[in-house]
């Protein structure tokens, strides 16, 4: 197994977690936050698709599913186009107001499925190409997918997370043990 191979598999969990989290969740469900500053469940995938989106279709090129595909207009939120979440204050993440698990869960198999065939068409000795110089050390394609797979990770396991304390909020047990 290579690094790219180890990368594909990592993001392909994410994504297969990412249908067990929102399985039965209702609208309220999605926008519920533990506290005034929490980020809700709809939020949270919503951005880990939106990173995943915005750096991978850099890195191959090509332009970003959100915009290419229509789901900045379906989603029709109260952020910019390039909007993907880094450094949104609380009152913009409670601005969210994506109420459809499927229109979440839609994007995010758009994103998954262009994200392998950038992953696809990206070379191993790529890895240690300088991508972005504003960073000291300089960003690599190698760092930059580390990023991603690290973004989605944490934001997954928080989505899970925060769906245990919301189905606890309602005196419900699921069962739901987060995997897929």
């Amino acid at each position: 197994m290579n690094t790219l191979d180890v990368v594909r598999d990592s993001l392909g969990r994410v994504h297969e977690l990412i249908p067990a989290v929102l399985d039965g969740l209702t609208g309220d469900d999605l926008l519920w936050r533990a506290d005034p500053e929490a980020n809700s469940i709809g939020w949270l995938i919503w951005h880990l698709t939106r990173v995943e989106d915005d750096h991978l279709a850099h890195l191959g090129g090509v332009e970003q599913a959100w915009t290419a595909d229509g789901w900045y207009q379906r989603f029709g939120l109260p952020y910019l186009k390039q909007a993907h979440g880094f450094r949104m204050t609380p009152v913009e993440v409670g601005a969210f107001n994506v109420t459809d698990a499927h229109l979440l869960a839609g994007y995010s198999a758009a994103t998954w499925e262009q994200t392998r065939a950038v992953l696809a068409s990206i070379a191993e000795d790529r890895l240690d190409e300088v991508i972005d110089t504003r960073y000291t050390p300089p960003v690599t394609v190698g760092v930059r997918l580390v990023s991603v797979l690290v973004e989605t990770a944490q934001h997954i396991g928080q989505a899970g997370y925060v769906r245990g304390l919301r189905e606890r909020s309602r005196g419900i047990d699921s069962g739901w043990s987060g995997t897929a």
